[in-house]
C-alpha cells in the first residue's frame, strides 16, 4: 500500500502503459475495460450529467471556458482534461480545484487491491478516478474532454446531455485514419441517440459524415459556423472582444487566432444548454477563463520584457494559426523560437508555416517519446531556417533569453512536453 502521493504517480507512470511515453503502444481502443472497470467503482459514469468534448484542436480551451462559464453560473463544475503540463492532478478539477494527494493515492490503492484483469491504460484508469471523484463531490455537472479520437475513448461510456466536436485535422493518423472524413468517423462516435451535437467547424466529406451520423440516431445538429453568434471581434494583445453576442459584449484571455472559431463553437454550446446563463457569467468565464478553470499554454504571454508566449499546438490544424501569428512576431521584432517535438510526429506539415526570418532553438523534449534535436537540424536546413539543436528546452530557452534583447519576443512550443517542461522550471 502506497503512503506518498510520489510513490503513487512514480508507479502509476512506470506501471500503466502511457500514450505520454509510448505513443501509439499505450492506446487501448475499446470500452470493455473501462466499462468493466467503472463497474467495480460503482458505475460513476451513470451518476453524472455532463457535456462531452472532442475535436483535433481547440477541445481544451472550449471545455475549459465552458466549464469557466458554467462555474461563474453559480453551479459546482467538473472538468477532465488530458495531457496535464506540470502535475497529474491538472487533469482531474471541480470549480479549478484539482483532486487531492490523497485522494489520489486512496484510489490508486484500492485498484491495486482489486487485482485487475486485463490491465487497463492509463488513460482508462485515470478516467475512473476522475468520475468516481465527481461523483463523491456532488457535482452539478462534468464537462469532460475526450483523451484520443472518441468512438472508442475510455471517455466514451458517458451518456451527456450535449455533444461538441470542434473541428477535425490530421493527427494521430496511426490510431484514427489517414484522412479527415475517416478521422471524422471516429470523432462522431460521441454523436449520442438524441443529444444534441454542436460541430465548430467542418467541410466537404467531414461534414457529411457529422451529418449522417446524427441523422442515424436521430441527434439535433448545428455547424456554429453557419450562424455565427458574434457580429465582430477586435483584439488587442492582451484580450479578444467579441462583439454584440446574445450575450452583449464578451471580452476573452484567449488570444490566439484558432480563439475566433472555438469562441463562436463555445457560444453555440451555451446557447444549446438547457440552463439559465447570464451575461454576467459567460463575461465573467472569457474573461477568467485560466484562473477559473486551470487553462495554460494557450498563446499564453509569461513575461514581457522580452516577451515570452507558450502554445500547446502540435499539429496541422493549430500550426495553420499559429504560423501566421509567429509571423507578425517576426515582422514586429526580432522573434527567437524554442520549438520541439515527440518522435512519432510528421513534422513535415508543420515546418512549411514557421517563418524564415527567426531564430529558431530546437529542443528534446524530457518524455520517452522525445525527438533527439539534432534530429531536426536537416529539416530546419531544408526550410532555410536559422536553427541550433539543444539537449534541452531549459538549455534552449536560456539560450534564447540571454540572446534577446527586452523588445523581442520569444515563442515556446511544437509539442504539449516542449510547453510541460518550459513550465516546469519558468516559473
Amino acid at each position: 500500500m502506497f503512503t506518498s502521493y510520489k510513490e503513487s504517480i512514480d508507479w502509476l507512470f512506470s506501471q500503466i502503459p502511457t500514450f505520454q511515453n509510448l505513443g501509439a503502444g499505450a492506446y487501448k481502443p475499446g470500452l470493455d475495460t473501462v466499462l468493466h472497470l467503472s463497474h467495480l467503482f460503482g458505475n460513476p459514469h451513470q451518476r453524472l450529467k455532463c457535456i462531452h468534448i472532442a475535436g483535433t484542436n481547440g477541445k481544451g480551451s472550449t471545455a475549459s471556458t465552458i466549464a469557466a462559464v458554467l462555474q461563474s453560473a453559480g453551479l459546482k463544475v467538473a472538468l477532465y482534461t488530458s495531457p496535464h503540463l506540470i502535475d497529474f492532478r491538472e487533469r482531474i478539477r471541480v470549480n479549478g480545484q484539482m483532486i487531492s494527494e490523497a485522494e489520489v493515492v486512496d484510489f490508486i490503492n484500492r485498484f491495486r487491491a482489486l487485482n485487475f484483469d486485463p490491465q487497463p491504460s492509463f488513460f482508462e484508469l485515470t478516467t475512473i478516478m476522475a468520475f468516481e471523484h465527481f461523483v463523491r463531490q456532488n457535482v452539478d455537472i462534468a464537462v469532460i474532454e475526450v483523451g484520443l479520437g472518441g468512438r472508442l475513448d475510455a471517455t466514451n461510456i458517458i451518456s451527456p446531455i450535449l455533444s461538441v466536436i470542434t473541428n477535425i485535422s490530421l493527427d494521430h493518423t496511426a490510431l484514427l485514419g489517414n484522412t479527415p472524413a475517416e478521422i471524422a468517423v471516429e470523432k462522431a462516435g460521441i454523436i449520442k441517440p438524441l443529444t444534441p451535437v454542436i460541430i465548430g467547424e467542418a467541410e466537404g466529406e467531414v461534414r457529411i459524415v457529422f451529418e449522417n451520423r446524427a441523422a442515424e440516431v436521430s441527434a439535433p445538429i448545428t455547424f456554429a459556423q453557419d450562424a455565427p453568434l458574434y457580429r465582430a471581434a477586435s483584439r488587442s494583445p492582451f484580450e479578444i472582444i467579441y462583439h454584440q453576442t446574445p450575450w452583449g459584449d464578451i471580452h476573452s484571455e484567449l488570444t490566439a487566432d484558432c480563439q475566433l472559431l472555438n469562441a463562436n463553437t463555445i457560444l453555440h454550446a451555451l446557447h444549446a444548454l438547457p440552463l439559465n446563463i447570464t451575461p454576467q457569467a459567460v463575461a465573467s468565464g472569457f474573461a477568467h477563463v485560466c484562473q477559473l478553470s486551470g487553462l495554460m499554454g494557450r498563446w499564453s504571454t509569461l513575461s514581457l520584457s522580452p516577451r515570452v508566449i507558450c502554445d500547446t499546438g502540435h499539429n496541422p490544424g493549430g500550426w495553420q494559426y499559429l504560423g501566421p501569428q509567429l509571423a507578425q512576431l517576426a515582422a514586429a521584432s526580432t522573434l527567437h523560437v524554442v520549438i520541439g517535438f515527440v518522435n512519432d510526429k510528421d513534422v513535415s506539415h508543420i515546418f512549411p508555416f514557421l517563418p524564415t526570418n527567426a531564430i529558431y532553438y530546437l529542443a528534446t523534449p524530457s518524455v520517452q517519446r522525445g525527438r533527439p534535436a539534432a534530429e531536426l537540424i536537416p529539416i530546419a536546413n531544408q526550410y532555410h531556417l536559422n536553427a541550433t539543436a539543444f539537449d534541452s528546452v531549459e538549455q534552449a530557452f536560456n539560450a534564447a533569453r540571454n540572446a534577446a534583447l527586452p523588445s523581442h519576443s520569444i515563442f515556446v512550443g511544437g509539442s504539449t512536453f516542449i510547453v510541460a517542461d518550459l513550465l516546469s522550471f519558468f516559473k
